[in-house]
C-alpha cells in the first residue's frame, strides 16, 4: 500500500501542477526577478526565504519534479520504520503559503548573457538566478562513453540518491531479493549523505537477517574504514554483511555482473551501484562546473566568480576551502546555503552591502537499528584571519535516541514547506 501511495500522490500531482504552469508564467514582474531552479532542501530554502527577507520581489522556483522528496530519512522508509508523509511534500501547497510561484518544468538551457533560463514551453528572464541543481552520477567514470551500459547501471541497479522513482525501484528490489549476493558500491569522497550509504547497510543487513535470507549485502568502500560502522557489520551482521574498505572500484560490467577492485574481483547476483558524484547537469549547462565536475562559487557569497547575479547551492558546490574542502553535502547544508543566498539577493536589491553570513550542517544517522543508537554529526564555520573558511566538527553519539532524526526533519519540513508534519 504504501508503494502504490507513494506513486500514485506523485503522478496526481503532476497532473495538478502541470495544468497550473501556464497561468503561471504569464504573472507581472515587480521589483526585480529572482528565479529559482531546483526544487530541493536548497531551492526550496532560497524560495521561503526570500518572500520573507524581501517580498517585493518575484520568485519563481521551477522544478522537473511533481513533487518534493525528501531523502535524509529514506533509507528508515525503506526499512518500514517512517510513512510517506516523511518522504513525499506538496510543492504547490509550500508555494501558496509562501507567496512564490512553483512551475513543474524542466530547464533546458541558461543564457547568463541574456539573463534568461528556457525549457522546451517557455522562458524565463531573471534578475537574480539561483541555481540548486543537485547532483548527478558520473558513470562515465566506470563506463566511458557506453551508452547501452550506463541505461544497464541505471535501469537495473538504482542506489536511490537522487529524487525521483529510483526509492520505489529500490524498495521494490529489496523486497524481490531471495538471496546469494547483493553487492553495494560507496562513492568516493565527496558524495551527497543523507541518505547515509552505512546506514542503508545495516537497513539491509536487517532486512536479510530478519527474513531469514540466504543471501549476504558486500559493500565496497573505495574510502577509509568507517570503524563505527564495521564493528556494528561485524558483531550483528557477520553473517549478512562483507564489509570492504579501500575497494577502488576499476571496471563494471553490469551485463556479465563482475565488478573489479584495486584488490579483488566480484560477482553478484543483484547490485545498488552508487557510481561517483559530480554536479547535477544543470550546472554544467550553465558554464559554472569547474575541472573536478563540481561547481565553482564564491566562498562567502555563493555566487558564480565573474557573475554576482548567478548563485549555485546545495550538493554541486565545490571546494569552498584549502582547509577542509567541500562543505558536507546535506540537506541541512543545502538549506542553510540557501538562506544565506536569499539574504544576499534581499540585500542587494534593498541596495545595501550584504553581510558575509556563513552556513552549517547537522546530520542525524543510525548506527544501530536494534536496539537502535544513533550519531549527529554538527560541523560549524567561522572566517579566519587570513580569510580561509576554517570548519570545527562535534560528533556525539546517542546510546537512546527517541526520534531526534524525525524531529529535525520536521522542524525542517516547517521552515521550508511552511507546515510541521501531524
Amino acid at each position: 500500500m504504501r508503494r502504490r501511495g507513494f506513486l500514485g500522490f506523485s503522478a496526481a500531482l503532476g497532473a495538478t501542477l502541470a495544468t497550473r504552469s501556464a497561468s503561471l508564467i504569464a504573472a507581472t514582474p515587480n521589483a526585480g526577478r529572482v528565479v529559482i531552479v531546483g526544487g530541493g532542501w536548497g531551492g526550496l530554502s532560497a524560495a521561503s526565504h526570500l518572500r520573507r527577507l524581501a517580498p517585493q520581489l518575484e520568485v519563481t522556483l521551477v522544478e522537473r519534479n511533481a513533487a518534493f522528496q525528501s531523502l535524509p530519512l529514506s533509507n528508515q522508509w525503506l526499512a518500514g520504520r517512517v510513512d510517506d508523509a516523511l518522504i513525499n511534500h506538496d510543492y504547490a501547497r509550500a508555494a501558496r503559503a509562501w507567496g512564490y510561484r512553483f512551475i513543474r518544468a524542466e530547464v533546458r538551457d541558461i543564457d547568463r548573457a541574456k539573463r534568461r533560463v528556457a525549457s522546451a514551453e517557455f522562458s524565463l528572464d531573471y534578475d537574480w538566478l539561483v541555481l540548486s541543481p543537485g547532483i548527478r552520477y558520473d558513470w562515465a567514470a566506470w563506463f566511458g562513453d557506453d551508452s547501452r551500459a550506463i541505461e544497464q547501471a541505471r535501469h537495473n541497479y538504482p542506489c536511490a540518491f537522487v529524487a525521483g522513482d529510483e526509492l520505489a525501484a529500490l524498495k521494490k528490489k529489496l523486497d524481490a531479493f531471495a538471496g546469494g549476493d547483493l553487492l553495494m558500491t560507496i562513492p568516493p569522497m565527496p558524495y551527497r549523505c543523507p541518505p547515509a550509504p552505512y546506514e542503508r547497510a545495516l537497513v539491509i543487513g536487517q532486512y536479510l537477517n530478519a527474513r531469514r535470507i540466504k543471501g549476504r549485502l558486500i559493500v565496497l568502500d573505495p574510502n577509509p574504514m568507517m570503524a563505527a560502522f564495521s564493528r556494528v557489520f561485524a558483531d550483528q551482521y557477520a553473517e549478512q554483511i562483507a564489509y570492504v574498505p579501500h575497494a577502488a572500484v576499476k571496471a563494471v560490467d553490469p551485463f556479465a555482473r563482475t565488478i573489479s577492485t584495486s584488490f579483488d574481483d566480484y560477482r553478484f547476483d543483484d547490485a545498488i551501484l552508487m557510481a561517483p558524484q559530480r554536479a547535477g547537469e544543470l550546472a554544467r549547462r550553465a558554464g559554472v562546473v569547474g575541472d573536478d565536475g563540481w561547481a565553482r562559487v564564491d566562498p562567502l557569497r555563493f555566487h558564480v566568480p565573474g557573475d554576482d547575479r548567478v548563485f549555485v547551492i546545495g550538493d554541486a558546490v565545490g571546494k569552498v576551502s584549502v582547509l577542509f574542502g567541500h562543505y558536507p553535502k546535506s540537506g541541512h547544508m543545502a538549506a542553510r546555503q540557501g538562506r544565506v543566498v536569499a539574504g544576499e539577493i534581499a540585500a542587494r536589491a534593498a541596495g545595501r552591502v550584504p553581510q558575509v553570513q556563513l552556513p552549517d550542517s547537522t546530520c542525524h544517522v543510525l548506527t544501530r537499528l536494534d536496539p537502535p543508537e544513533a550519531m549527529r554529526l554538527d560541523a560549524g564555520y567561522r572566517v579566519r584571519g587570513d580569510g580561509e573558511i576554517a570548519q570545527a566538527v562535534q560528533q556525539s553519539h546517542d546510546p537512546n535516541p527517541r526520534g531526534e532524526d524525525v524531529a529535525w526533519a520536521r522542524g525542517m519540513f516547517a521552515e521550508l514547506l511552511a507546515y510541521p508534519l501531524q
